[in-house]
């Protein structure tokens, strides 16, 4: 089960981290946007497309990443205080309440407004450009299937638990600013401990 999880892990990872760099061309994109709209008076027609194209992409695929990592806003201010048992038989329950009946009808609809938007080449009518938007359209059953995939590596983790007591480690190839700071300040707090410890002994 534990190979399961670790295999579901890197392949969302990879996923995840490919599209990462969408962020970079939609910023590349609007700073030409905006350089040639003040700087020459030439307005672009596909800077709008492309820029809730990039960024609905990355956002929509980037969600089984961050589910992976446990990064999504959870309302903690009872499951914290649960033990991680507990923890886990929550949320096996509700994976199989809300989270898979909710990503099944994603990857079905999505499925069926992506077939329906390639059968006629669909093209964007917010500009005249005409940008092409069935491939973004796919990006709905493919961020779904992906959620379904992570979903099971999460309910494995849930039937560990339940039987250990304790939670997998999740993949920390990220860290928030906010846990990085409080480490540090941690960290701190043990070294001026330390020194004025020693700084005793040596008195």
């Amino acid at each position: 089960m534990i190979n399961v999880i670790r295999f579901i892990d890197r392949l969302t990872g990879w996923f995840g981290r490919a599209f990462a760099w969408l962020i970079l061309l939609m910023a590349f994109g609007m700073g030409y946007e905006v350089v040639s709209r003040y700087v020459f008076n030439a307005p672009t027609a596909w800077a709008f497309d492309m820029s809730y194209i990039l960024y609905g992409t990355l956002f929509m695929v980037g969600g089984a990443y961050t589910l992976a990592r446990n990064a999504h806003v959870r309302g903690d201010f009872l499951y914290r205080l649960w033990q991680p048992r507990t923890q886990a038989k929550v949320e096996l329950v509700l994976y199989f309440i809300f989270f898979y009946p909710g990503i099944t009808a994603l990857v079905v609809a999505g499925w069926k407004y992506a077939e329906r938007s390639w059968r006629y080449m669909e093209v964007s009518t917010f500009s005249p450009a005409g940008v092409p938007v069935f491939h973004f359209k796919t990006m709905l059953m493919v961020a779904g299937i992906l959620l379904f995939i992570q979903g099971i590596a999460q309910v494995c983790r849930c039937i560990l638990c339940i039987r250990t007591n304790e939670w997998p480690p999740s993949v920390e190839d990220v860290e928030e600013l906010e846990d990085k700071l409080i480490k540090q300040a941690a960290a701190g707090e043990i070294d001026k401990a330390e020194k004025f410890a020693h700084g005793r002994d040596d008195t």
